[in-house]
């Protein structure tokens, strides 16, 4: 059952780092401190979104995409109580198959949803947003919820309040519907599976992981539980299950969404989780993760990072260059990912944008070996007390990088600093010359289930699988990974990355991807993908 009050690789060592950071100095006072059961797997397919031209059919409302409810709640075409009921119900048929939503927020959706329909009877303008369900990774605050991490040690650690991000999505008229599953403390791994509340199962084939660390938003995202999803991403946490699942999703710029993570405690995490942990939403179509976006961007006090740029720049000079690499590095990439690249590409061509194949981005295995040792550098006072939180098998991810890595001297680590500030700059050089960059998401298609914490040889699999992800996280920069397609029944997507602070042109790019290699989701999930098949 749900938990909560209502029951009806290396790539992402940073997020690991500022949980290892706050949980080795909050451990000992928070110390004091099911799983859906499984359903019947339904025939996969996608669902198509239907929409009336005087009426919006009542069954189909989970299907529209979440700026199609928000507009149909302000005009009054439908009620917020309807659309989060249709989304309810919708958890009620699919969670117990795809164990994405970890805790169900029932009443205090409807609640938050009759209000939102009492101020729209008032006469109040509502927002951008209004009475859309949102999906929240089980790492970051809702007010009066456990923030569990997915560890039962958190179980019963209560928000005091919102945390940033879950606050200016309300604030939008967004409404939390749900906690979403993770990794354990976001330490366990790529692939969502957590101590609490077990594996989240890939609605495409259940014999391929989701994704993560953000695995339980993509899948929510994806089958019609919730039209947004809230994750955040250090090194691919939101890009990676989106691609994974069939769904778009956006890290931004460091410093474009105010966010808090003192999850645990007074104190700040480290310099490697301050500036290289990003919120970020996920969400079927790349317009509703533009309204996101525009939603969440901002500055606010508790956060001295974010910086009070226009959501939206001046217009460059002449037609947009974009480079396109397949293969980041040069370490191998898979015939289908080199395929949805292409697929990219030319629809981007067709789109008029200037696409150039170009050898190679800067200075990438240099960043991969810097954000290593600077992150394990971060881990390595507290993680012996950390790795006994994670369960059976649940230090192996972080143990393995910590056995490749040892951390830095003082003396290395100031060096280290002044490498990263040379990276970023010598990818701020590149971007001057190509806008934006498209490239994989990852490297192979979805791999099986907790493929990066069986042996040295996934885990570097994984690790170079997320590279890209990784290095442009690294230095800083915004990604909107957006699906291309299908291939052998799983999908196939990629990143278009940009500028610092320039979302708005990565969202362009990507929408004219979508709007010419089409939307994926939402669908059912299956219950035999094609590997399984064979």
């Amino acid at each position: 059952m749900f938990v909560g009050e209502e029951a009806d690789c290396l790539g992402d060592l940073a997020a690991s780092a500022c949980v290892v950071h706050l949980l080795g100095h909050a451990v000992v006072s928070l110390f004091r401190y099911d799983r859906i059961s499984s359903g019947v797997w339904c025939r996969c397919k996608h669902v198509d979104t239907w929409m009336g031209s005087a009426r919006i059919m009542q069954d189909a409302l989970w299907k529209l995409s979440a700026a199609a409810q928000a507009e149909a709640v302000r005009g009054g075409e439908i009620s917020a109580v309807e659309l989060v009921d249709s989304h309810l119900e919708r958890i009620t048929e699919v969670n117990p198959q795809v164990n994405a939503v970890t805790q169900l927020l029932a009443e205090r959706a409807r609640e938050a949803a009759a209000q939102t329909d009492r101020r729209r009877a008032s006469g109040e303008e509502l927002g951008p947003l209004a009475g859309v369900p949102f999906t929240v990774k089980e790492c970051t605050a809702v007010e009066g919820v456990p923030t569990t991490f997915g560890t039962a040690r958190f179980r019963d650690l209560v928000a005091p309040v919102d945390a940033l991000p879950v606050a200016r999505l309300r604030a939008a008229g967004a409404i939390p519907i749900g906690h979403s599953n993770m990794p354990t403390l976001i330490l366990a791994g790529m692939h969502s599976r957590s101590e609490l509340f077990g594996d989240t199962v890939n609605p495409w084939d259940p014999s391929r992981t989701p994704g993560g660390s953000s695995g339980g938003d993509g899948v929510a995202v994806a089958t019609g539980m919730a039209a947004l999803g809230l994750g955040n991403d250090s090194g691919g946490s939101v890009r990676i299950p989106a691609s994974f699942c069939g769904v778009a999703g956006l890290k931004p710029t460091v410093g474009r969404f105010p966010a808090d993570h003192r999850v645990l405690g007074p104190d700040d995490p480290g310099l490697a989780s301050q500036m290289l942990v990003t919120d970020g939403p996920l969400a079927r179509r790349v317009a509703d993760l533009r309204l996101a976006y525009e939603a969440l961007a901002g500055t606010d006090p508790q956060d001295p990072r974010a910086v009070p740029v226009p959501v939206h720049g001046e217009p460059l000079p002449g037609r947009m260059t974009v480079a396109v690499v397949a293969d980041p590095g040069g370490h191998g990439v898979h015939p289908t990912v080199r395929e949805a690249v292409a697929a990219a590409a030319d629809a981007l061509r067709d789109a008029g944008y200037d696409v150039r194949e170009i050898a190679d981005v800067p200075r990438l295995d240099e960043a991969l070996e810097a954000y290593g040792r600077i992150t394990v550098t971060e881990f390595a006072e507290t993680w012996p007390v950390v790795r006994t939180l994670l369960g059976e098998g649940g230090d192996r991810y972080i143990g393995m990088a910590m056995e490749k890595t040892p951390p830095a001297t003082a003396a290395e680590f100031a060096r280290l600093m002044g490498v990263w500030l040379g990276i970023r700059r010598s990818w701020a050089e590149f971007l001057d010359k190509y806008p934006l960059l498209l490239g994989p998401v990852f490297t192979e298609p979805p791999v099986e289930p907790g493929l990066e914490s069986r042996d040295k040889e996934g885990w570097e699999r994984v690790g170079a699988g997320m590279r890209l992800c990784t290095v442009t996280s690294f230095v800083g920069v915004p990604g909107v990974a957006v699906p291309t397609g299908v291939s052998d029944g799983l999908p196939s997507g990629v990143q278009i990355i940009g500028r610092a602070f320039r979302e708005d042109l990565c969202l362009a790019a990507a929408q004219e991807v979508e709007d010419r290699l089409g939307v994926l989701t939402p669908i059912d999930p299956c219950s035999e993908g094609p590997t399984a098949a064979r």
